[in-house]
């Protein structure tokens, strides 16, 4: 069964909802299309920061990026004399 849901708009969200209805959607789907979009972009974000922690939880990979950054540190030129 659909939810009815009630809200109250500030200046700023009524703003953003007109960005979304400029696609000449109702307010009901634009409101739907805004809340599918930020649950995506939460979900995203999770993902990648899970990812994050177990890149730096992995030691040998953090020992791999070490030696790569040695090895690129030996490439650079040498820093302007002033």
């Amino acid at each position: 069964m659909p939810r009815s849901l009630h809200v109250r708009l500030d200046d700023s969200s009524a703003a953003a909802l007109d960005i979304v209805r400029a696609g000449s959607f109702s307010d009901s789907e634009a409101v739907r299309i805004a809340l599918r979009e930020a649950a995506a972009r939460r979900r995203l974000r999770s993902t990648v920061r899970a990812e994050v922690r177990e890149l730096a939880a992995d030691e040998r990979d953090r020992e791999e990026m070490r030696v790569i950054r040695e090895q690129l540190a030996e490439l650079a030129p040498p820093p302007p004399v002033d």
